[in-house]
C-alpha cells in the first residue's frame, strides 16, 4: 500500500510513524508541547533522528475540554513552527493537525502542500473537504462526534464499531465524489468514546482494511492507556507500546506516536515476527 504526498509517494508496506510537535501550551501530554525555536528544532531533529517518516504540527490542542482559540492565532502558531522547521528540513513531510479550512488554504499557499490531518473527520468545518479537493491535499478522515469542548458527552453508541464504520464509508464516498484520491482513515480513539469503546475498536481495528484505504492509529498516551493503568500520560509509554504492538496487528500503517523511537521498535518488532 502507498500514498500520494506533496507529489511524491510514501511506501506503506512497511509501517511508518509521524512524530507529534504541539506547538500549544495546553495539550493534554506535557511532553509534546514546544513553544520556543529551540524546543521545536530539537524536537524535529529527534524525531528525524529516531526515524519518523512525518512530522504533525498542532497548533489547536484537542483534547476533552481543551479551550477555544482563534484562527488567526493557530495559523500564527503553525506557521511559526512551519518557518523554523522548512529553514533547516525544507524536505521533510509535514502534517497539520487541524479541522480549519481556513488554516488549511493558509498553509498550503504559504508552504508546501501539506498532509492535513482533520480529527474532525469535516464536521466542524463544512468547507473541509471543498478545500482538500480545490487544493489537491492528502487527507487523515477521522471519526469523531462533537467538538473538543462536548465530545466527551456524546459516548453513546448501539455499535461503535459499526458506527464507526458507517460514518468513515459516507465520509469517504463524499471525498470521493469531490476528487479527493489520496485519504488515511482513523477511527479515532479517545474522540468522543469511552475506555471500554476504544478498546472495542482497537481490537476491531482489521476491520477497517476493507475500506482499502492506509489506516492511521492515534493511541500514544492517551486516556485509554493511563486510564486502564491507573497512572499518568507520562507514565503511559510502556503501555502505548503494548498497544501499538495490537494496532499493527490490526492493520495500521501509521502510527501517530509522542516517542518515535519506542513506537520504530514496535515495528521492527513486529515486522520480524510477521515475517519469521
Amino acid at each position: 500500500m502507498q500514498i500520494g504526498f506533496n507529489n511524491k509517494i510514501i511506501d506503506l508496506s512497511t509501517p511508518i510513524v509521524m512524530g507529534i510537535i504541539n506547538v500549544t501550551p495546553d495539550s493534554f501530554f506535557k511532553g509534546s508541547r514546544f513553544t520556543s525555536d529551540k524546543s521545536i528544532l530539537h524536537s524535529v531533529d529527534k524525531i528525524i533522528e529516531d526515524g519518523g517518516t512525518i512530522i504533525d504540527i498542532g497548533g489547536y490542542s484537542t483534547r476533552p475540554m481543551a479551550e477555544n482559540i482563534s484562527q488567526d492565532e493557530e495559523i500564527k502558531r503553525i506557521s511559526d513552527a512551519l518557518n523554523i522547521i522548512k529553514k533547516k528540513h525544507p524536505d521533510m513531510k509535514i502534517s497539520i493537525d487541524t479541522f480549519r479550512s481556513g488554516v488549511v488554504r493558509y498553509v498550503a499557499q504559504n508552504f508546501d502542500s501539506p498532509l492535513i490531518n482533520d480529527i474532525s473527520g469535516g464536521t466542524m468545518d463544512d468547507l473541509m473537504f471543498e478545500t482538500i479537493a480545490d487544493l489537491g491535499l492528502t487527507y487523515v478522515l477521522t471519526h469523531t462526534k462533537g467538538t473538543p469542548q462536548t465530545m466527551q458527552n456524546l459516548c453513546n453508541y448501539d455499535n461503535v464499531i459499526s458506527e464507526v464504520m458507517a460514518f468513515l464509508v459516507k465520509k469517504l464516498a463524499q471525498l470521493h465524489i469531490l476528487g479527493v484520491k489520496n485519504i488515511i482513515i482513523d477511527p479515532g480513539f479517545g474522540f468522543a468514546k469511552t475506555t471500554e469503546q476504544n478498546f472495542k475498536l482497537l481490537k476491531k481495528l482489521s476491520y477497517l482494511r476493507e475500506l482499502d484505504v492506509p489506516i492511521l492509529a492515534g493511541i500514544s498516551r492517551k486516556s485509554m492507556i493511563y486510564n486502564t493503568l491507573n497512572n499518568t500520560p507520562a507514565d503511559a509509554l510502556n503501555g502505548t507500546t503494548a498497544a501499538h504492538m495490537l494496532a499493527l496487528a490490526g492493520g495500521a500503517s501509521i502510527i501517530r506516536a509522542h516517542d518515535v523511537k519506542e513506537a520504530i521498535e514496535a515495528i521492527k518488532i513486529f515486522n520480524a515476527y510477521q515475517n519469521c
